[in-house]
């Protein structure tokens, strides 16, 4: 398939109608059943929800002894991927600290400009930059118009990015880079999780993309991330794609051999991890 543009991307997304008008239900994707609609003509939501350590990185730490950091007054930036990717100065919508229980809330964050998604960063020392996707048009073909509640945003520690990289293979990353990267983090990749309806991990899933030139870079990490192949997901329902460590791509995932799982948008770029989950449906069990 031909490489999409992501001004192409943008274009099309641009003339997309924004909302269905007052009193419309919330938008798929998250539960916002609670939400409540906000003024169309502004376009600005609230976000919040927990953020916590990525449950392997958790189990990976305490299974070496090593305590699980706290993400206690730690940033949390809410922003579009895509438009990190391209050094857009304007990607960042709204920041908020994080509490002790892992609660955050960032108000006043516009979405009337967003394109593909909208996203959870965080960025602090001992971690790798990771942001999780809380929000795709791939659902609704709009932006929000609904308060974002109970969005989950994943940290990747710098130990838990270590033992991805190992199982993938400094070599494999070097060859995916052209030898402009040995880690994930220098190259860029995607952390996924395939799970059910009830939310619980899919084995044996194979993860496509709608871009046959990146095939080869969708990985399968053991689950003791000594390893990983190309054959499907393990217990943990895990998957990382490998990026080129050069400039952000943008392309959609799907589940290969069934229509329940819709194809959502992602995209990679060096120096961030994309965390996302691929569900059925089009409501986060």
């Amino acid at each position: 398939m031909k490489r999409p543009s992501l001004v192409l991307c943008c274009a099309l997304l641009g003339i997309v109608p924004t909302a269905c008008g007052p009193g419309s239900d919330p938008d798929p994707g998250v539960d916002r059943g609670d939400s409540s609609t906000v003024d169309l003509e502004h376009l600005a939501i609230t976000v919040s929800g927990r953020a916590a350590v990525f449950p392997e990185a958790a189990r990976l730490l305490e299974a070496q002894g090593q305590p699980v950091p706290s993400l206690d007054g730690v940033v949390l930036t809410v922003e579009e991927p895509l438009r990190v990717g391209v050094s857009d100065a304007d990607s960042v919508l709204g920041q908020g600290g994080i509490g002790a229980d892992g609660g955050f809330s960032v108000s006043e964050v516009p979405v009337r400009d967003i394109h593909l998604s909208l996203a959870a960063s965080l960025q602090q020392e001992g971690f790798v930059r990771s942001s999780t996707i809380i929000f795709d048009t791939a659902f609704t073909r709009t932006r929000p118009h609904t308060d974002i509640i109970d969005a989950r945003a994943w940290a990747l520690p710098n130990a838990f990015h270590d033992a991805l990289t190992r199982s993938i293979g400094d070599a494999s990353i070097r060859a995916h880079s052209g030898e402009r990267a040995s880690t994930l983090r220098d190259a860029g990749f995607i952390l996924g999780r395939v799970v059910d309806a009830a939310g619980a991990p899919v084995a044996g899933a194979r993860v496509v993309l709608d871009r046959d030139d990146l095939a080869g870079r969708v990985y399968y990490p053991a689950p003791d991330f000594q390893s990983a192949t190309q054959d499907g997901t393990s217990a943990t329902g895990l998957f990382v794609y490998v990026h080129s460590g050069t400039a952000a791509e943008t392309f959609s995932l799907s589940i290969e051999g069934t229509q329940a799982y819709l194809p959502r948008n992602a995209g990679a770029t060096p120096g961030l991890g994309l965390v996302l989950t691929l569900y059925p449906g089009n409501v986060s069990p």
